[in-house]
């Protein structure tokens, strides 16, 4: 076994498991025998894997690039290890690439057939999970797979391609060409221009220049065509908490099931950066960490994903519903979940937008820390989110002004968040205090200007703004849909007397922050997107709760 970059990884027992003669016994049923000469590739970066393969003889080389000699080796299998990570359990391309030392004989295991092994065998299924997972980690903390970004690393393109990809959990360089003199020769060798920048080269070799977050979701392999003749039990509108939650417990329960999002999984919930009151975790998590907990085993039960892809319009359908996407394509399903969440709210003051991206910010995650790192920040907002963004940041920077409408923070934050605020030394909190205008010089943000309450104004030396001031709810896509609205966008439900989560339209239902009444909580949307499963089965005939069959839940 060499070392390489996972190899010496603390958890590497449970990263690289090692089956005996008993346990492969019971993995023969869900695979196909195949052999391999050496030195042959099984997997290149890009390229789709035939599927989790498995070791009985022989030995798998697997390293970061396409080519065995000029990569760092990750890992050598051997007899009894398998060659996997998660982007088998999907179908997704490889991150990786993979070749034999010597003739190989093995079992592989297609993702239709491993999803089947991860709910038969339960404690097999467990340790192969908690493999692909860990392996993934491994992938995203060495940074040593996936594409690499080509651009200046305080460009607002750069920053949000590096967000989107952060968020969907793919591994990734951002390379500076100021910084990388190699790098800056090529750009200037080939004159590719500025403006064209950031360059992106995905792991299959294609070069991207300036792409949108959809145009590198589809090199990647992220976001695939929707087959149009397929219809689903369930199409759900939103991967927050709530979406999340209901494709979990809806696929769990043999329901078919694809969820949309226009950006990332996790929602607002995922840019948090510790969650610490949602239960069973008394030490706190990231939301990014919980969201990709739920986003794998939401893929573990065969929920299909189509991210970025947002609906612009609910429609009838022949066998239900049919949802418009932006990009042209419908999706056919027999009932709609709607749990779109919200838009962030922006101050609304002149040329705000310029910044956004590069200096004005929505949440507070390892990237935007890393821009103001030892410096002053200032933050709008005392609900929950931005006491969390508050703490972060200010183990991240120098200080952190902190500007609150309210004179009391206890009104609507929670208690340990407000005493874990006051207990910050580098936190400042101005109280009945907002920011009437930003400060520019040169093009860049240089301070912003506030007034309190009563009557006194000041200026905030910041080069960074992060707004948590709420959100409005993502409704706009509704408004022909015939679903009832109330005065504010949010989606009423239970009006008609039925289920207390179904909309105006019958088969139609709304969950977590999008719905008018919902409780703004991680917990909430999470038991909302699990009780909305109990209303789609008396809903979908044909599939009484638990024994629905399985259908095909991918997208082709």
């Amino acid at each position: 076994m060499t070392t390489g970059g996972q190899a010496t990884h603390p958890r590497r027992e449970q990263m690289f498991p090692v089956f005996g003669a008993p346990d492969m016994d019971r993995l023969q049923r869900f695979g196909t025998p195949a052999s391999y000469g050496g030195g042959e590739h099984l997997l290149r970066p890009g390229e789709v894997a035939p599927g989790l393969i498995l070791v009985r003889a022989g030995r798998i080389r697997v390293a970061a690039g396409l080519e065995g000699g000029s990569r760092e080796t990750i890992i050598v299998h051997g007899p009894g290890e398998f060659l996997g990570e998660l982007a088998q359990l999907s179908d997704s391309p490889a991150l990786v690439g993979a070749v034999t030392l010597e003739p190989l004989d093995a079992l592989v295991i297609p993702s239709g057939r491993l999803r089947d092994l991860l709910v038969q065998e339960a404690e097999l299924g467990e340790r192969i999970m908690r493999a692909l997972i860990l392996r993934r980690v491994g992938l995203l903390e060495s940074s040593s797979a996936g594409p690499i970004v080509i651009g200046p690393a305080d460009d607002a393109r750069v920053l949000g391609l590096q967000t989107f990809l952060r968020r969907n959990g793919q591994p990734h360089r951002v390379i500076d060409p100021g910084d990388n003199s190699c790098m800056q020769i090529l750009v200037e060798r080939f004159e590719i221009d500025p403006h064209l920048l950031p360059i992106v080269l995905c792991p299959s070799g294609k070069v991207l220049r300036s792409p949108s977050e959809r145009e590198l979701a589809r090199c990647l392999g992220l976001l695939r065509p929707i087959d149009r003749n397929l219809s689903y039990d369930v199409a759900i509108v939103g991967a927050g908490p709530a979406g999340l939650s209901a494709a979990v417990y809806a696929a769990s329960e043999g329901l078919s099931v694809i969820v949309l999002d226009r950006q990332a999984f996790g929602g607002q919930a995922g840019a948090s950066a510790r969650i610490e009151n949602y239960l069973g975790f008394p030490t706190g998590i990231s939301g990014m960490a919980l969201m990709g907990r739920a986003h794998s085993q939401a893929q573990k039960f065969g929920v299909a994903f189509a991210i970025p892809d947002e609906a612009i319009r609910l429609e009838s359908g022949d066998n239900g519903y049919a949802l418009r996407l932006e990009g042209g394509e419908t999706v056919g399903a027999r009932s709609v979940v709607i749990a779109s969440g919200a838009h962030y709210r922006r101050l609304g003051l002149p040329d705000s937008a310029r910044f956004e991206g590069t200096s004005v910010h929505f949440w507070a995650s390892p990237i935007e820390a890393k821009l103001c790192k030892g410096q002053e920040v200032a933050l709008v907002g005392a609900g929950n989110s931005a006491g969390q963004a508050a703490v972060y940041l200010a183990s991240q920077t120098k200080k952190v002004c902190l500007f609150v409408r309210r004179s009391d923070l206890g009104a609507t934050m929670s208690r340990y968040l407000v005493q874990r605020i006051l207990a910050q030394p580098n936190i400042e909190v101005l109280a009945e205090t907002e920011i009437c205008g930003l400060v520019e010089r040169g093009g860049l943000l240089e301070g912003v200007r506030w007034r309190s309450r009563d009557g006194r104004t000041g200026t905030c030396d910041v080069r960074h703004l992060f707004l948590f001031i709420g959100a409005d709810p993502n409704t706009d896509w509704l408004r022909d849909g015939g679903v009832e609205l109330d005065a504010k966008g949010f989606v009423v439900t239970g009006a008609g007397g039925g289920h207390p989560l179904e909309t105006s339209r019958a088969g139609v239902f709304a969950i977590g922050d999008v719905r008018a009444g919902s409780i703004k909580r991680v917990a909430a949307a999470v038991g909302e997107g699990a009780q909305v499963v109990a209303a789609l089965h008396g809903r979908l005939p044909g599939t009484p709760a638990g024994t629905a069959p399985m259908l095909a839940a991918g997208v082709h």
